[in-house]
């Protein structure tokens, strides 16, 4: 239904994704949940079977991408989701059973405004929201990347200069590497993105911070920090109306169990902590992380990892995002995944994710060009030639097209590659709690009493109440039955509504060679009873419901024979 071999701009996003809701009207619902900064509609995908309930009557997932402007092939990833899930119902029973028993909300495109900036034919790069952050003023000297001279690519560009840190590489002179801490007597470069100089002096050649400073992945209520201690963080929690559009909309929904976030790039599947270290988890919560991450790694082929132990920006810093959120204040499993890693396309093996970005072997360098030179076609590491800068005079621009090459895969491997996460996303949809009827007896008692027990049970792999986190912080209620009976018909014993405890899953059980005592064999279950004063034939119904693990209703009539 959507092309994958190249990224839409928001009109032929909307159109596209209207004309899946048409489609599909059983199964799809489109609307927006909020809107950008610059007033675009922030799409939401919501996908169940409406014929068997509504979707909030359901345990839910929810999916988005594209928080970070150049990070599109995310919205491909979502996009090929809304189409696995549409299509393959009724021709894969998980795919079925998941949309008749649980609910998928997904989001393609969290940030539109940065992204049509980066698709833009004249593109400029930015980390999030094209909001000025945190001043909203044009910078009046420095360098600023874009595009000079007019090829719709940021490149890097290269300025002889004989205290440069940069050389060309003895074999390979397309490839620039570090000048050795005590060389002396080559050609020596600096390297800085290609772009335009403001009130350049001759001598100095600063940078300029980006005047659309935001990081929207920083602006989530969880451990928010302001600018001085978190760059990109905007002014306070949930500032930003893209975050506060998903925060709001998460917030309403306390069906959702899960959740999973695509951005790009390096290949792995984060899960939290970002700010503290795996012993401060409970560790039953770790535990179903594990098994989250051991069926990713199976199928997708990315290495599931801690944040905060493999993946932190700075060893004395930490990040925080969407995934802690979710997971640290709501409890819902959260998992980011880091779409593409050129580097294992390229044949390089162990390296150490963020550790790779500040040092690595001069050998991983020309595997990466070697392989860029057959999957690109010259189009990814692009020969150095002449240009005459406005500014600076002769320079050369060239070198790595970093957005074609690393942020998103190309456009011929993309299908290939979001194909590796929409089984994932089924998996943990359907690894969320489950309440479904169990029995309901009718008891004669004499005379016009009876007494009716319903039972109902949690048929899900996860609790109820999902984790220990959401235990912990009492953010759900138990099951809560009612029973709702004809005119005439009097209560004698039991409320009308009824709390329930949390219902465990099957995620709690251990192997049988475990020596630990057995508890509760039957955890998953809860029986609410009630008397009634009624006559023979009168018909009740019975409801129970829980905010995440969803809702069953029962009607029978009062006989020895229910």
């Amino acid at each position: 239904m959507f092309p994958y071999d190249r990224f839409v701009k928001f009109e032929e996003l909307t159109s596209l994704l209207r004309e899946a809701a048409d489609k599909f009207p059983k199964f799809m619902k489109l609307a927006p949940i909020g809107s950008s900064y610059e007033g675009r509609p922030v799409w939401c995908a919501t996908i169940t079977n409406f014929a068997t309930g509504e979707d909030a009557d359901k345990p839910a997932f929810y999916v988005d991408a594209n928080i970070h402007a150049t990070e599109l092939s995310g919205s491909v990833a979502a996009l090929r989701l809304i189409d696995v899930l549409l299509t393959q119902y009724g021709k894969r029973d998980d795919i079925t059973r998941l949309l008749d028993s649980r609910t998928v909300y997904v989001i393609p495109r969290v940030n539109p405004d940065g992204a049509e900036w980066a698709m833009a034919d004249k593109p400029k790069y930015i980390r999030s929201s094209t909001r000025p952050y945190p001043y909203n003023e044009d910078a009046i000297e420095g360098l600023e990347a874009e595009d000079i001279d007019g090829d719709g690519r940021i490149l890097m560009m290269r300025i002889k200069d004989a205290n440069g840190p940069w050389k060309k590489h003895a074999s390979e002179p397309r490839l620039m590497v570090r000048r050795d801490p005590v060389e002396t007597g080559g050609e020596y470069y600096r390297i800085v993105s290609e772009g335009r100089v403001k009130a350049y002096d001759g001598f100095n050649l600063p940078v300029q911070k980006p005047k659309q400073g935001l990081d929207l992945n920083r602006n989530f209520p969880e451990e928010w920090r302001p600018e001085s201690q978190q760059l990109g963080a905007g002014d306070f929690p949930t500032s930003e109306p893209e975050v506060r559009n998903c925060v709001e909309f998460i917030n309403k929904r306390r069906n959702i169990c899960g959740g999973l976030f695509f951005h790009t790039w390096s290949g792995v599947l984060l899960r939290p902590y970002g700010t503290k270290a795996d012993d401060e988890m409970p560790p039953e919560d770790l535990w179903v992380f594990n098994t989250q991450g051991k069926k990713g790694e199976e199928l997708t082929g990315y290495p599931a990892i801690s944040v905060f132990h493999e993946f932190k920006y700075h060893p004395k810093e930490v990040i925080t995002g969407t995934q802690d959120w979710l997971f640290t204040e709501l409890g819902s499993y959260a998992w980011v995944v880091e779409i593409w890693c050129p580097m294992r396309e390229a044949g390089i093996t162990g390296y150490k994710y963020i550790d790779w970005f500040r040092d690595h072997p001069v050998e991983d360098d020309l595997k990466l060009l070697k392989w860029t030179d057959e999957v690109h076609k010259g189009r990814g590491y692009v020969d150095w030639y002449e240009y005459d800068h406005p500014e600076l005079g002769k320079v050369e621009l060239g070198g790595w097209d970093k957005i074609g090459v690393f942020s998103n895969p190309p456009p011929h491997l993309m299908e290939k590659e979001i194909n590796k996460f929409h089984d994932w996303i089924v998996f943990q949809a359907l690894m969320s709690p489950k309440l479904e009827h169990h029995s309901t007896d009718v008891t004669k008692l004499g005379d016009d009493l009876w007494r009716i027990d319903f039972g109902v049970h949690n048929t899900g792999y996860l609790a109820t109440d999902v984790s220990k986190t959401t235990r912990n912080k009492k953010y759900v209620r138990g099951v809560i039955a009612e029973i709702e009976l004809p005119e005439g018909a009097t209560l004698v014993d039991g409320k009308q509504r009824q709390e329930g405890p949390q219902l465990e899953g099957r995620n709690n059980v251990g192997t049988l060679a475990s020596f630990f005592p057995a508890g509760n064999a039957t955890q998953d279950r809860v029986r609410f009873t009630w008397i009634v004063r009624a006559g023979d034939g009168a018909r009740f119904t019975v409801s129970a419901r829980h905010d995440r693990a969803g809702a069953v209703s029962v009607s029978a009539e009062l006989s020895s024979k229910t």
